[in-house]
C-alpha cells in the first residue's frame, strides 16, 4: 500500500459513521471493494443494535430567568410526558455520600459524563432526570455531540437526559440557575451493523485475529479513530495475502466499537465455540498520527510486553508496551480468554483530537502510516510464523479483575 492509496480511503470516507446506519454499511462495503482488489475474500456479518429516532430534543431554563439551551436528546433515554419533566436542579459535583443524599426528585447537572456506577447510584436515591455537559470550554465551537444512554448502564431504569455544550453549563451554574425543564420524545427501533470479516488460511487450525473498527461517534470523520487502524488491516492483509503462513489469519473489521464494543461482542458471542482456536488478537486502534508514540497495551500475560519492548530495540524503534485492558475491540476477545495487545500510536489531545470535528485527515501522516504498518507487520510476522506461538493463552488474575471491573460485572474500590 503507498501513501496516495492511502489518502484516497481516507479522503473516500471522510464522513460520520455511526453504528446501525447507512453510512457505517457504506463505509464496510467499501472495504470489502478494497479487499475484492487485492483477491481476497471477506464477508459481512449483521448483528442487530439499538435504534431511535429522535423527534423533540429540548432543554428551558426557568429560575432566575427563562431561556432554552442548545442540546442533544440522550438516545435511547426515557421519554418525558408531553408537557416535558420539569424540576429543581442540583450540581452533582460528585459520587459521595452527602451529593446523593441531595439528588431525590431532582434533575442532576454533572461537568462531563455519567458512568453505570454513578447513573446506578442516581437512580437509587431518586433522581428523576440527568444533564451532561461535553466539549472544551476554551475551543470557539458550541457543538453538542450526541450521546447514548447504553442499555448496560440503564438496565435498572432509564431516567431521561440531554447533553449540552460545556459553555452553557458553566453559565448555568454560575447563574445559580434553580429550576429547568427537559423535553425529550424519541422512537425506539433496532437496525443492523455489520462485521466485516476475512481469512488467510495457513498451516495450523490456530488462528491469530487482527481487528479494528471502522464506526465513529456521531460528530467526527473519525480518520484517526479509527480509520487509520482500519487502513492498517488492509495493508497487513495485503502484505499476509501472497504467503503462506504458519497460523491462519482472520481480519475483523469491527462495526459499532463506539457504542461499546458492539461489533466484537456480537462477533465473540456468535463465534463462541470457534475462539477454542483463537492464540492472539492484535488489535489497531489509532495509528498514523503526526505527532506522540507508538504504544501497545498487552491484555495478556506481562511477558508479552517484556517481548514488544525488546522488539522494538531489535527493530529500531520507540515504543511504550505495558500491560492492562484497553478500550477497544481487543477486550472482549480478552473476557473469553484470548491474549491480546493493542497497537496505538498515541498522540496527545493538544494534537490529535478524537470524537469530535477535528478527527480528519489533517489528524494523520500517510508516511507515518506506512512506519506503524511496517511495525506492527514486521512483530505480527514473527507470532504469525512462530513454531508455537509464545504467548500463553490465560489472562492472568490481575488483567481478569481489571476486565470484570471494565465490563461493569465489579465497582472498583473508592
Amino acid at each position: 500500500m503507498e501513501e496516495k492509496q492511502i489518502e484516497k480511503i481516507f479522503l473516500d470516507n471522510s464522513h460520520v459513521r455511526w453504528g446501525g446506519t447507512k453510512e457505517e454499511l457504506d463505509c464496510a462495503l467499501y472495504l470489502q471493494k478494497e479487499l475484492t482488489k487485492m483477491g481476497i475474500d471477506s464477508h459481512l456479518e449483521a448483528f442487530s443494535c439499538d435504534s431511535a429516532t429522535i423527534h423533540k430534543a429540548k432543554l428551558t431554563l426557568l429560575d432566575p430567568i427563562e431561556k432554552e439551551i442548545p442540546c442533544t436528546g440522550y438516545f435511547m433515554c426515557a421519554n418525558t410526558e408531553e408537557q416535558g419533566l420539569e424540576k429543581e436542579l442540583y450540581y452533582f459535583r460528585r459520587n459521595d455520600r452527602y451529593t446523593l443524599s441531595q439528588v431525590k426528585d431532582k434533575i442532576v447537572i454533572v461537568d462531563g459524563y455519567i458512568g453505570k456506577w454513578t447513573y446506578d447510584d442516581l437512580v437509587a436515591n431518586g433522581a428523576v432526570g440527568f444533564i451532561t455537559c461535553g466539549y472544551d470550554a476554551h475551543d470557539d465551537n458550541r457543538d453538542v455531540e450526541q450521546r447514548e444512554l447504553r442499555s448496560y448502564i440503564s438496565e435498572n431504569k432509564l431516567l431521561c437526559g440531554v447533553n449540552i455544550n460545556i459553555k452553557d453549563g458553566i453559565e448555568i451554574i454560575k447563574n445559580k440557575t434553580k429550576r429547568v425543564r427537559i423535553e425529550v420524545l424519541q422512537d425506539y427501533g433496532k437496525s443492523d451493523s455489520h462485521n466485516l470479516v476475512a481469512t488467510i488460511k495457513g498451516n495450523k487450525d490456530e488462528e491469530i485475529i487482527f481487528t479494528a473498527h471502522y464506526d465513529t461517534v456521531d460528530n467526527s470523520f473519525g480518520i484517526y479513530d479509527n480509520l487509520s487502524g482500519s487502513v492498517g488491516l488492509l495493508a497487513l492483509a495485503e502484505k499476509f495475502k501472497d504467503e503462506k503462513p504458519n497460523y491462519s489469519l482472520r481480519f475483523i473489521w469491527c462495526g459499532s466499537e463506539e457504542r461499546g464494543l458492539l461489533g466484537s461482542k456480537a462477533y465473540c458471542a456468535a463465534h463462541e465455540s470457534e475462539l477454542d482456536k483463537a492464540v492472539l488478537v492484535i488489535n489497531l486502534d489509532m495509528i498514523g498520527s503526526i505527532m506522540g508514540y507508538m504504544l501497545a497495551c498487552c491484555t495478556s500475560e506481562e511477558k508479552l510486553a517484556h517481548y514488544l519492548e525488546y522488539f522494538a530495540l531489535e527493530y529500531g524503534s520507540e515504543l511504550n508496551a505495558y500491560q492492562d485492558v484497553y478500550s477497544s475491540d481487543s477486550t472482549p476477545f480478552a473476557d473469553k480468554g484470548v491474549p491480546a495487545v493493542s497497537f496505538c500510536r498515541w498522540a496527545s489531545h493538544a494534537s490529535a483530537k478524537i470524537h469530535c470535528r477535528y478527527d480528519t485527515i489533517e489528524e494523520v501522516s500517510c508516511s507515518q502510516m506506512l512506519e506503524d504498518i511496517d511495525f506492527i507487520y514486521a512483530f505480527a510476522k514473527r507470532m504469525v510464523n512462530a513454531k508455537v506461538i509464545p504467548v500463553k493463552k490465560e489472562i492472568p488474575d490481575n488483567i481478569k479483575e481489571k476486565l470484570d471491573e471494565y465490563l461493569f460485572r465489579k465497582r472498583k474500590n473508592k
